[in-house]
């Protein structure tokens, strides 16, 4: 051993020395990483027994579960409305519009409870059994024949079908909304919980927290892909009470694999109203707009700050109108001055709006073009060998996509980049969003290339024609999905983390309203005289939907360069990078 290293080499007291700081300031890391959460009863909670992948776990089953649930039966539901309860077309089509819209709404309600006043364990085993007994109620209606119309062929125009009406009618929409009660609220907590189970300030959970939005999303395309094949068969050809009722005994066993999850889980501590946080920021900065701010706001912070469990934000320089909010003006209470880890909440909030409407808009493509790539695939010749696939199982093959693209992204291509770049997901949430969003475009290209190849071919082209669009679609939902899921729900106050996730579940949903809008806006401009709009045809074949997709290609990019925009001059509140590993050197005398 060289001199060198002998004068390096620590004595034996010094290395006891530093072995008990490295412990002591492990153990106050540890109790700062988890401060702000507690176990089900309440208590202190402990890294080694609480959060992490084992409790993620219970969360990954309830996610599949209610994917096997709810995926194939929001495309599977118009068929029994229509066949079963003989509801128009039209108004079937409605109603499944309306259970989806109720859906987001009930969970922004669930979100409110759970960030406001309960914890988000309790709020899904609160709530969520509305969605059992919602699936239990409508598979007894499916099995009794007195609370459903007499059996009739309603395709057959020359019969009259009795649609659903009365007492009958009003337990089937109850049935509806108090499923959708119980699986918005699911919905909007589940993913914060999952996200609560590990820490973004320790190195190792920090990537298994990014992790976990894959594997969420991998659930959610299992769940989905099993319940495509098992639930849609047994609806179509053992009964639509045999489905509905295994829909409502997985919806059970769900919510009792989450329940035995209790002791495992890191349960955040409710903060109270987050709205009402924000509108006292609002208010107080508007009384204030005419006073000149402190050169220092620490002072302020010293004055204002009030008792509670608000997280600790780093101040930011941008809105500086809403520090005003934080200048005393002698008055006490919490509508005359605010603190400065609310004003930070605040603008945390007011800074990703513009991100969550330009993400809206960029999304529209996607439900759109995934939709009209299932009907060009039923004009396709369908035929694998000795296999027909019919048009509603079309779905599997994005789904399929999906799933093996989010495997391998998650285990090869993200350890791949996150050793270059420094980012615990890879790259940031941001530039893995716009990535999705890039593949929307080129996916609305090939589309319209392969529309026109369609109509131009004078034989039935093959199914594999669509297999480029269906694979940039399959990239789009591994990387803007997730992505998006993760933004909302990182960048969030801890406060609000349901509420965010919440709003990214509206998101979607206005999405696809906006793309119905888009559609009857480019029928409504195409119209001429007897001659129907591009999408108004008895069939693809006197369509132009080629001519749609290049409208489309349009629309996404310029949504694509308004995100761009918007993603550039965000800041964010918490740093994607790897936290750095714990070096006692660095710390050490």
């Amino acid at each position: 051993m060289g001199p060198a290293a002998a004068v390096m080499k620590p004595s034996p007291l010094q290395s006891d020395l530093l072995g008990g700081q490295a412990v002591e300031k492990n153990l106050f890391r540890s109790t700062m990483a988890i401060r702000g959460f507690v176990d089900w009863r309440g208590n202190p909670i402990h890294r080694e027994v609480h959060g992490g992948v084992r409790a993620a776990m219970f969360i990954y089953f309830l996610t599949v579960v209610t994917s096997m649930v709810n995926v194939p039966n929001l495309l599977n539901l118009v068929t029994y409305l229509h066949g079963t309860m003989h509801m128009g077309v039209s108004s079937s089509a409605t109603t499944v519009t309306n259970f989806v819209g109720a859906t987001s709404g009930f969970a922004l309600i669930g979100a409110f409870l759970s960030d406001s006043y309960i914890s988000r364990s309790r709020t899904i085993l609160l709530f969520g059994p509305l969605e059992f007994l919602g699936f239990g109620l409508l598979a007894l209606q499916a099995y009794l024949p007195s609370l459903h119309p007499p059996s009739c062929d309603i395709e057959d125009e020359r019969t009259v079908c009795k649609e659903v009406h009365g007492w009958n009618a009003t337990l089937l929409y109850a049935t509806l909304y108090i499923s959708a009660f119980g699986e918005g609220c699911i919905r909007a907590c589940s993913p914060s919980l999952g996200a609560d189970q590990f820490d973004h300030e320790d190195p190792t959970e920090s990537r298994q927290q990014s992790s976990f939005f894959n594997w969420y999303t991998f659930g959610i395309s299992l769940g989905g892909l099993v319940g495509l094949i098992l639930i849609v068969w047994l609806e179509n050809y053992k009964g639509w009470d045999i489905g509905l009722g295994l829909c409502a005994i997985l919806v059970l066993l769900g919510l009792i694999v989450v329940a035995t999850g209790l002791p495992f889980y890191r349960n955040q501590v409710p903060e109270g109203s987050p709205l009402t946080r924000i509108l006292q920021v609002l208010v107080v900065a508007f009384r204030n707009r005419r006073l000149e701010l402190p050169e220092k706001l620490e002072e302020a912070q010293e004055i204002s700050t009030g008792a509670g469990t608000i997280e600790a934000l780093s101040r930011k320089n941008n809105l500086k109108f809403l520090d005003k909010a934080c200048i005393n003006r002698g008055k006490d209470g919490a509508w005359s001055c605010c603190s400065v880890a609310k004003v930070e909440e605040t603008k945390i909030v007011l800074r990703m709006l513009p991100l969550f409407v330009s993400s809206m808009i960029g999304y529209v493509s996607n439900p759109i073009i995934l939709t009209f790539t299932v009907q060009q695939g039923s004009m396709t010749n369908t035929r694998l060998g000795r296999i027909h696939i019919s048009p509603a199982s079309l779905f599997i093959i994005p789904i399929t996509f999906q799933m093996v693209m989010l495997a391998i992204y998650d285990r090869f291509i993200v350890p791949f980049l996150r050793k270059r770049t420094g980012y615990a997901s890879g790259i940031t949430h941001l530039q893995r969003i716009s990535l999705g969003f890039a593949c929307m475009i080129l996916a609305s290209v090939i589309a319209a290339l392969v529309e026109r190849k369609r109509k131009d071919s004078a034989t039935q082209m093959s199914l594999f024609w669509l297999a480029p669009q269906f694979f940039l679609l399959g990239v789009s939902d591994v990387t803007s999905f997730p992505g998006l899921l993760e933004f909302f729900n990182s960048e969030a106050p801890r406060g609000m983390k349901s509420i965010a996730t919440a709003l990214f579940w509206c998101e979607l949903g206005l999405a696809s309203l906006l793309a119905t809008f888009l559609v009857k806006a480019v029928n409504a401009a195409t119209r001429r005289g007897h001659q129907r709009g591009w999408l108004e045809g008895t069939s693809l074949n006197n369509s132009r939907l080629d001519l749609f997709y290049w409208v489309v290609t349009v629309v996404g990019l310029l949504a694509f360069l308004n995100y761009l925009y918007w993603a550039k001059k965000y800041v964010y509140q918490q740093d994607p990078r790897l936290p750095d590993e714990p070096s006692v050197d660095q710390d050490s005398p």
